[in-house]
């Protein structure tokens, strides 16, 4: 690597502790994040986490991050998805086969990417990866459904910190999907997340955050506040109601060019109060 390259890579990593290394890397993901976090665990053995960007020099980025930690002793042994978004598999084919390294993740995950991208193992909750080296770590699988069927966080051992994916940002909040997620789960998942008390949590965009409680509190709790601002929506129009119908009246705290995104996680919510018997549906319109 030459030494431009070399600077330009130190100045782009980060140490959120002695056994994780940060590098963003930038994706097509949505608004307002622009890069997806990659992790490199270990100080010996290790992983990379989130085989993200389908850019071509991003991928000679991480390519050289990669070479480099192999060149003071670090030898990753395997890819790791959180979950099977583009944003966070986009570069899972280029980069398995540039480092010669396997793919894992879920069971669920590798149903979405089947025919897309082979996993050549699948990791089930609470399975444990265990890196050796001058720091001795392990990896727990957590699987956190709600956002993606198949979404894994990662708790390590030595540190206490949880890579988390796509279950909160650092700025602004996650949407959950009538097709991919589930409202209930979602919530579920993050109450699990709490009960695990990590040290602090990486999320797939934006900063570490030193205080998982307060995130995830804030969480459970913003999503209660917009079922219930979608409840409210529903029995003011005063009969059966599309989505579209409600999102300016849900989410008039948001700005109007996000309501394309909003409707995602609105129809969500309708599903989830459905499921709970709260409302009824009949084909494409809700009713209280």
């Amino acid at each position: 690597m030459a030494e431009s390259s070399q600077m330009g890579l130190a100045a782009r990593v980060k140490s959120a502790a002695p056994t994780i290394d940060v590098l963003a890397v930038r994706t097509p993901t949505l608004p307002p994040a622009t890069h997806t976090n990659t992790f490199l665990v270990g100080t010996g053995q290790a992983v990379l986490v989130e085989p993200a960007t389908p850019y071509q020099d991003e991928q000679d980025l991480m390519v050289d991050w990669v070479e480099s930690a192999r060149g003071r002793g670090v030898e990753p042994v395997a890819i790791l998805a959180t979950h099977h978004h583009p944003d966070h598999i986009g570069g899972a084919v280029a980069l398995c086969e540039r480092l010669g390294l396997p793919l894992w993740g879920h069971a669920m995950t590798a149903e979405r990417l089947s025919g897309i991208v082979e996993l050549d193992r699948l990791l089930e909750d609470g399975e444990r990866i265990e890196l050796g080296g001058p720091t001795k770590t392990a990896l727990t699988a957590v699987h956190t459904p709600g956002h993606a069927p198949g979404h894994l966080c990662f708790v390590d051992e030595a540190s206490g910190i949880m890579i988390a994916g796509d279950m909160v940002a650092s700025v602004g909040t996650i949407i959950v999907e009538p097709t991919d997620g589930d409202m209930t789960l979602y919530l579920e998942s993050l109450r699990r997340m709490a009960s695990l008390e990590p040290v602090a949590l990486l999320p797939a965009h934006g900063d570490l955050i030193a205080d998982p409680q307060a995130i995830l509190s804030f969480y459970i709790a913003h999503r209660l506040m917009r079922e219930g601002k979608v409840l409210g929506a529903l029995e003011a129009h005063g009969g059966p109601a599309r989505p579209s119908d409600l999102v300016a009246r849900a989410y008039d705290d948001t700005p109007e060019a996000l309501w394309p995104l909003a409707l995602r996680s609105l129809e969500a919510h309708l599903i989830k109060l459905e499921r709970e018997g709260r409302i009824t549906r009949e084909g494409d319109r809700w009713s209280p």
